[in-house]
């Protein structure tokens, strides 16, 4: 049965938001209530369906509205807000509270795998390390939530955008069978409420959380051999140089491995450049379906595109352009895809931004799909998600020994030997700088 935000916004307000509750006056609940009704208005206007696909949109308003009026603490009321949008059931249409002055930082990753949900990552020192959680650890709880594939999206966005905990309490099944319950204590850091960018210390703090994003965002590619580029590519958010870059490399091999496990999404510019790089004639990605009449989705085609090999990766947390990506792949016949299934987060979304307050100004947003993509095959990856031409999914011994089976198989598949432990080693996991 599928937890929606209902659901999950329980464990959420039990486990957090208490220390704000006296706080919480007439004055936030105001601006709280202003939120709600401009968001509720972008959905009204932007929303791709009019009809809200049956969904009684203006009831959910005024329930959340009701709830407002009972509500305690700031938590409490943005996850009234977000749980508004939760209704429409839609991967790109949902609330951005106002930044938060504190940085959690939980020390650990945790991936679905197959209908499973494993520790992926531990960070060195964290509480995390030291109260036990290793990579393939399975994850049966989170603050008493059963993580799966149709609500994993959901918590990843209460725990890191909506209402970060200081404590999460997770109940895991080690390698060897053995269950056990931990409460893991997150990294909380204090940002600084107003950066002074005239002091050479605010300027120098700004960059250095600028360098930090772009070095984990860069798209890495390395040789394996004469004939085989491989490149990891974290997101859709390149510049058209960056595009240029990738396949200046690509076209010096015979085969290219383009690995999109992890990857988000991003620029619907991006994905056309992208795509346009392996034809030399231009292909349509999808319908863009919408309130009114759109433009479809078209990629074109380059003088001097790739002709070589291609290999698609994908995993659960590839989502949006990354899917589409991969989609097209498969429907051209131009590459092949391996590994997990997608996680259907497919639409076309906007975002609204908005400020409250006049003296003290907190800026806040709604994400709203304005459209739905229809690929030439006549289905929305929304909710379906990519399959693989290969499924193959890493053991839960994989991810104890970092091995890599689902890349050392796209490299056989393109000739080159590499065992699944070279393959683990290629693109080493980075955490953020602290």
């Amino acid at each position: 049965m599928k937890r929606t935000l209902a659901v999950l916004m329980f464990a959420a307000l039990v486990f957090g938001g208490r220390s704000r509750a006296q706080t919480f006056d007439n004055f936030e609940r105001g601006r709280a209530q202003d939120m709600l009704r401009a968001i509720a208005d972008d959905v009204r206007k932007n929303y791709y369906d009019p009809k809200f696909h049956g969904f009684d949109f203006d009831s959910r308003v005024r329930d959340a509205e009701d709830r407002l009026k009972k509500a305690t603490s700031l938590s409490q009321a943005f996850s009234i807000i977000a749980w508004t949008l939760d209704g429409l059931d839609d991967s790109h249409t949902y609330f951005v509270p106002p930044s938060r002055t504190t940085r959690t930082e939980y020390g650990w990753r945790m991936q679905m795998i197959g209908n499973h949900c494993y520790v992926t990552h531990v960070r060195p020192k964290s509480d995390a390390e030291v109260k036990g959680l290793k990579p393939g650890d399975e994850v049966l709880s989170v603050n008493g939530v059963v993580p799966d594939r149709n609500n994993f999206a959901t918590m990843e966005y209460i725990l890191n955008i909506l209402s970060p905990r200081a404590v999460l309490q997770v109940q895991l099944r080690g390698p060897d069978g053995q269950t056990r319950k931990v409460d893991v204590m997150s990294r909380v850091k204090q940002l600084q409420k107003l950066v002074d960018l005239t002091s050479d210390t605010g300027f120098w703090n700004l960059i250095r959380e600028l360098e930090n994003a772009d070095r984990l965002a860069r798209t890495r590619c390395k040789d394996a051999g004469s004939d085989l580029e491989i490149c990891k590519m974290p997101d859709f958010e390149l510049e058209d140089e960056q595009v240029r870059q990738i396949f200046s490399w690509a076209r010096k091999k015979k085969s290219l491995i383009l690995d999109l496990r992890d990857n988000p999404g991003g620029s619907v510019d991006t994905l056309g450049h992208m795509i346009g790089g392996f034809f030399d004639h231009e292909v349509k990605i999808g319908d863009r379906v919408g309130r009114k009449a759109m433009k479809p989705q078209i990629a074109k085609g380059q003088h001097d595109p790739f002709t070589g090999q291609l290999v698609v990766l994908v995993d659960s947390d590839s989502a949006s352009a990354a899917e589409l990506f991969a989609r097209v792949m498969q429907i051209e016949k131009r590459g092949t895809v391996i590994g997990d299934g997608s996680s259907g987060l497919v639409m076309e979304g906007r975002v609204f931004d908005h400020r409250a307050g006049t003296g003290s100004v907190v800026f806040y947003a709604a994400m709203v799909t304005d459209a739905d993509v229809v690929m030439t095959d006549g289905h929305s990856l929304e909710r379906r998600g990519v399959t693989p031409d290969e499924l193959l999914l890493p053991s839960a011994a994989d991810l104890v020994n970092n091995r890599d089976p689902v890349m050392a198989r796209a490299a056989e598949l393109l000739g080159v030997k590499m065992t699944a432990e070279e393959a683990g080693k290629l693109f080493p996991y980075e955490w953020p700088k602290e």
